[in-house]
């Protein structure tokens, strides 16, 4: 757990990432977080009321402009959230007046970002405001915006509502727009606008309604903000709805912008037709992309968020492709990287195939530029840039700033020296061809970048005379952190497979598509002779290894530099780079990111493979600990866990892999404000299919050998392979032992075959015994919060009864005790007892009793906690023993938070974590596997039956606090945590 606080303010739910709190601190990484887009644009997680410092973007795919340094970036668009509310003459901001209540919303399935806040103005005005935005998914030129405001506690309070476009939006400091013109239409208001350099126009249009009042808009037109404005004054607890609909076209789609966005606009339906609409694409989409995972929430939402964040990106034109951040914020200036063809593009190959196609596409599209570079540098063929915009030449800056404000510019030689992008992208397309069978693409387009870039690395290649190899000389690898090698075993191994494949489509084009083969001889000067080159490159090009012990040398003379221990640099906070500086890390063994790694993880699928459980086990001891895993680059965690799980390291794979599933969600890294990891994101469903889906791709299709992190019960997801869906449902071998026992069906075993639907078990997962007490060996404590470390039963109660009294409900202190360590629905359901009530109401109760307890706990401190708690803690921190939170609470992080203990806990596992409350297993086990621990290494400490029984049925130690007729059941019961030391109870569980 982060001791500083900055996350515990995140709640995960399976499809929903909920902020509890507003904390300034984090404004631009949580606008990086909470971006939304459709694949025509993405637009950061900036308030539509504004706020000082704020980072507001919208970008859309391809609209780039020149600017100094870096050659060209995307341009931040006109925004289009501005919406000013002002209640009495007091403008509502988060930075004015008091937040009573917060939570903001990122509905991953329904593609909808909210807010709900309690406002009190400046003028003592209580309100509630609720906002909503979207950008829709069946209709990529259409944004909308709602705001409903109840007053809480005043009557006749005059509200101000300012919807407006904003033509002035800024890259850090440069804005890249003309002001064409702007006006207004029956229909609400418009601006036009154009890029400086490329002369991209863009037309915006905005209307808005409003219901539950009465009200007209009038229209204040400042040059280059046009705004609508209305004003009405609302009763006490009567809810007023502002819609805000836009719309927005580029010169890049349509001739005239502006027309056909006026004309959209006209055509606007309602509100509630256009989130009906926008729901149901996302509801295809989901059905095609999602992965399932059942017992551990956090992984489940942390994966679909990732999804999310890849699958509002994937562009609708084949002219333009996936930005390394996205289109969600301004790291890289919207370049395109091999990030996009080997960590994001699989995931679409195998479940959004015509977005895959588009992706690669783009790479054709570009083939001018690569060529332009390859001549450039003195080579043929076609030469990729290390990063790419509109037109494909190069556009990596050649000089970074120095930290040092008296330090030197830094040179950047990926542009010259990282070259392998030229590969990778054959890679991508090769299997891309293999998982669709799209031969017409293939023809069109994929033969001719395979061939061309093949017609480069014949003119890179070096002959070495004396040892009678080709070899590449002054290249980077994978690895960033070894600037100038030769011989780099990623780079020459991935030319040769590179050539092999060029080999089988050029003679795959002359049987099948003679004449287009014909076309591209004549276009790419091709030979037999040439051909004929390719195989002798691929045959005798070196790859450093030695064959005695299965290591790769990660380049020629790595083995030689000075080796390194990074433990010996521990605890850090920056990377190594960062501590050695470059020359430091150039002259040793450490690595960014993984090289050899990287490449065994490429080659898993490929026949001619050096990979194999030998060859991976070998290098993985070598390499693994000489990278820079943590503070190098986030492309390394998904490739280790990968690999990892390939080794059977199942617990090192799950840590590797919430590292990159949270890179952006937690902020890791501290570079979230940039914009999203994207590669990152696309190594997590990487990491999840091939790693813990344990996916091979066969001539028959895919086949899983599933390792499942502990603490999964099921894993489902499906996969595209040659037109066909294949729907994988894998499962624990604990979970499928449970339903053998209660299932009804034949006892004889399913075979495990290849068909339509997979169902697998797996034995990373089982069913641990008790823990024995001859021999504990105990490497973590599980608290409940309430009745052990603090007593927040009261405000529970206050909550409760308070509800009781509004529903007409009968309740007492004596019914309340039969809620102790009962979940809230279940507490409600208690309460209600055998009056009827619809899911929805019961939905909004539990929220009412949520805020009624929430307001409660406002004011709670470190002097809330039990005697003897904090003494305890910090005697189990000293010892070394890891602490988890275990509570049915949803509230758990806030409350652990206001009793400043946060520093004192590693994890915490609350309401929200698992499906099935106490006294079903899950929260515990669920809080062991996030410790990294079997259940038998954990003790349980409790004051509840129900606690109690969880506790035993997940095969972990259990210590009650409290009278033995309720907590008797446990193999230690106490009065409490007064006096209570970890020498005494260590003593107590051993006998």
């Amino acid at each position: 757990m982060n001791t500083t606080g900055r996350l515990q303010d995140f709640i995960y739910t399976d499809w929903s990432l909920y902020e509890t709190r507003f904390n300034a601190d984090q404004l631009h990484s949580r606008e990086t977080v909470f971006t939304i887009g459709n694949g025509y644009l993405g637009t950061r997680g900036a308030f539509e009321e504004g706020y000082p410092r704020a980072s507001p973007a919208t970008l859309a795919h391809g609209v780039y402009d020149d600017v100094p340094v870096v050659y060209t970036e995307l341009v931040n668009c006109p925004d289009w959230l501005p919406l000013v509310v002002i209640v009495d003459g007091d403008r509502f901001r988060l930075d004015r007046g008091e937040i009573l209540s917060y939570e903001r919303q990122l509905d991953l399935h329904r593609g909808i970002l909210s807010r709900r806040v309690r406002w009190r103005s400046p003028g003592g005005k209580i309100i509630d405001i609720h906002l909503e935005r979207f950008a829709s998914l069946a209709d990529r030129n259409v944004l909308g915006v709602r705001c409903q405001l109840t007053p809480v506690d005043c009557d006749g309070v005059s509200i101000e509502i300012q919807g407006s476009i904003n033509g002035y939006p800024e890259n850090q400091g440069f804005n890249h727009w003309e002001l064409l013109d702007q006006g207004k239409t029956d229909q609400g208001i418009w601006l036009q606008v154009r890029t400086r350099s490329s002369r991209i126009e863009l037309g915006m249009t905005a209307g808005m309604r409003i219901a539950g009042t009465e009200a007209t808009f009038q229209v204040a037109s400042a040059p280059g903000y046009p705004t609508l404005t209305t004003t009405f004054q609302p009763y006490k607890g009567e809810t007023v709805t502002v819609e805000k609909f836009i719309t927005v076209f580029t010169s890049r789609e349509v001739k005239e912008p502006l027309l056909a966005a006026q004309a959209k606009l006209r055509q606007i339906p309602s509100y509630s037709s256009l989130i009906a609409a926008h729901e149901q694409a996302w509801e295809e989409v989901w059905d095609k992309s999602d992965i399932l995972i059942e017992g551990d929430t956090k992984a489940q939402l942390a994966v679909r968020y990732n999804l999310f964040q890849l699958l509002i990106a994937s562009p609708h034109d084949d002219k333009v492709s996936i930005p390394a951040k996205t289109l969600s914020g301004f790291g890289y200036r919207g370049h395109v990287f091999w990030d996009t063809e080997i960590f994001i593009l699989p995931f679409f190959t195998y479940t959004q195939p015509e977005a895959a196609r588009k992706l690669l596409t783009y790479r054709y599209h570009t083939i001018n530029g690569a060529q332009r570079k390859a001549a450039n540098d003195g080579y043929k063929g076609a030469m990729y840039a290390w990063e790419s915009a509109e037109t494909g030449d190069e556009v990596t800056p050649r000089w970074a700033l120095p930290h040092d404000p008296y330090g030197e510019d830094i040179r950047i030689w990926c542009r010259d020296r990282e070259i392998h992008i030229s590969s990778d992208i054959v890679y991508a397309i090769w299997y891309y061809w293999q998982a669709t069978d799209d031969s017409e693409w293939m023809q069109l387009y994929g033969a001719e970048i395979i061939l061309d870039t093949a017609v480069f690395w014949m003119s890179r290649v070096e002959w070495n005379t004396k040892q009678e190899r080709y070899e590449i000389r002054e290249v980077i690898g994978a690895d960033e952190y070894h600037e100038k090698v030769d011989n780099n075993a990623f780079t020459n191994k991935m030319v040769q497979w590179h050539l092999s494949k060029a080999i089988i489509v050029y003679d795959w084009l002359c049987s099948n598509f003679p004449s287009r083969a014909t076309e591209l001889q004549l276009k790419l000067n091709l030979t037999s002779e040439r051909r004929s080159r390719w195989q002798d490159i691929a045959t005798n090009i070196w790859i450093p290894h030695d064959q005695s012990t299965g290591l790769i040398e990660q380049f020629e003379g790595f083995f030689k530099l000075e080796d390194i221990n990074l433990e010996e640099y521990e605890p850090r906070t920056k990377s190594m780079q960062a501590i050695l500086g470059i020359e430091g890390c150039n002259k040793r063994q450490v690595l960014k990111q993984p090289d050899v790694l990287m490449l065994l993880s490429l080659m898993r699928q490929s026949p001619e493979r050096p990979y194999s459980p030998e060859v991976l086990q070998k290098n993985w001891d070598y390499y693994a600990p000489r990278t820079d895993i943590t503070y190098g680059s986030s492309l390394g965690p998904a490739i280790h866990a990968i690999l990892a799980s390939d080794l059977g390291k199942s617990v090192e794979a799950y840590q590797r892999f919430m590292q990159a599933a949270m890179v952006d969600l937690e902020d890791v890294r501290g570079n979230a404000h940039e914009g999203i990891h994207g590669a990152s994101a696309g190594g997590v469903w990487q990491a999840v299919i091939w790693g813990f889906g344990g996916i091979n791709l066969t001539q028959d299709g895919p086949v899983a050998n599933p390792h499942l992190p502990p603490g999964w019960k099921r894993l489902k997801f499906k996969l595209h392979w040659c037109g066909k869906w294949h729907e994988f449902d894998l499962r624990s071998a604990a979970e499928e032992v449970g339903e053998k026992l209660t299932s009804s069906a034949s006892d004889s075993p399913t075979p495990k075959t290849y068909t339509d639907k997979h169902s697998f078990s797996t034995d990373s997962v089982t069913q641990m015994p008790s823990p024995t007490t001859h021999s504990p060996n105990i490497l973590g404590f599980i608290f409940d919060l309430d009745g052990v470390l603090t007593d927040t039963a009261e405000y529970h109660y206050r909550a409760w009864q308070k509800l009781a009294d509004e529903e007409g409900l009968p309740f007492d202190r004596q019914a309340n005790e039969a809620l102790r360590g009962v979940s809230r629905r279940e507490s409600l359901l208690i309460i209600i007892g055998k009056k009827q009530y619809s899911e929805a109401q019961i939905q909004e109760m539990m929220d009412r009793k949520n805020r009624y307890y929430v307001e409660s706990i406002e004011n709670i401190s470190s002097e809330d906690l039990l005697p003897g708690s904090l003494a305890f803690l910090a005697e189990l921190r000293q010892a070394g023993i890891k602490i988890a939170i275990g509570s049915a609470s949803k509230n758990a992080h806030t409350v652990v938070e206001k009793l400043g203990i946060a520093d004192r806990v590693d994890t915490i596992a609350d309401g929200y974590s698992v499906q099935h409350p106490k006294p079903a297993p899950d929260l515990f086990l669920f809080a062991a596997n996030q410790l990294g621990l079997e259940p038998a290494q954990c003790v349980v400490v409790e004051d509840a039956a129900a606690g109690i029984e969880a506790a035993l049925a997940a095969g972990m130690w259990a210590v009650g606090l409290g009278p033995s007729e309720r907590v008797g059941a446990a193999h230690v019961v106490l009065p409490s945590l007064t006096d209570v030391t970890w020498t005494d109870l260590q003593a107590k569980l051993k006998c």
